[in-house]
């Protein structure tokens, strides 16, 4: 038996998918919740075998929550679940060591499917996000001026762009708001530009916001 835990912010979704997993005769959901932050709290308490874990979530978002999950879980097999299936997101999932990549469109066959082959130790991304991620690799990573972004950096970007201030970001990064600060200015100097406005419009040009915004 899989134990499996669900985390969603939406609550239909989330007893949708929760429905279609539970009519697996071996995946037993163990839990569901809405946030990153209870992910990593339910992780600790269940001891799930795998997670499906929503990336566009409130709070710390589900791409640091899977960093954190891995970092102190790598034996817990992480699945990424969105709506979206390109950018720069399946390859910062990747980079963290990911097995799995999904989207909220796929058939409970293929949900199942998903878990059972991570589980065994196995990848597996639905067709488009392999497809994409195979067309990035030939492009050199897109050729965005995002790709030269860490993940920490990647994920400070993405609290500017959602008009976080200072004191959000660093309670959602559970960093100081100098150490904040510093990742901007960093950013900045990677990305050749002076203020959070011109950080927008390069954003909308590379089409990078709507995939940090997922």
């Amino acid at each position: 038996m899989i134990n499996a835990l669900l985390v969603e912010d939406q609550e239909l979704v989330r007893t949708a998918i929760e429905s279609l997993l539970s009519s697996s005769a071996n995946i037993n959901v163990v839990g569901t919740v809405s946030s990153g932050e209870e992910a990593i709290e339910a992780v600790e308490k269940l001891s799930p075998d795998v997670v499906l874990m929503d990336i566009n979530m409130p709070g710390i978002g589900g791409v640091e929550a899977c960093r954190r999950i891995i970092q102190k879980h790598p034996e817990v097999k992480v699945i990424a679940l969105t709506v979206h299936k390109d950018g720069p997101v399946p390859q910062q999932l990747l980079k963290l060591g990911v097995p799995g990549f999904i989207s909220k469109s796929s058939s409970a066959e293929e949900m199942v499917s998903a878990i059972q082959q991570v589980y065994s130790g196995k990848r597996y991304f639905c067709t488009d996000v392999a497809n994409n991620l195979a067309f990035s690799s030939v492009l050199n990573g897109g050729g965005s001026p995002f790709d030269k972004l860490s993940q920490r950096e990647t994920e400070v970007v993405a609290l500017i762009l959602q008009g976080k201030s200072i004191q959000e970001m660093s309670e959602m990064l559970r960093i100081s708001d100098k150490t904040v600060n510093t990742y901007r200015y960093r950013i900045y100097e990677k990305l050749n530009i002076k203020n959070d406005v011109a950080l927008t419009r390069l954003a909308v040009k590379f089409q990078y916001i709507d995939q940090t915004l997922i």
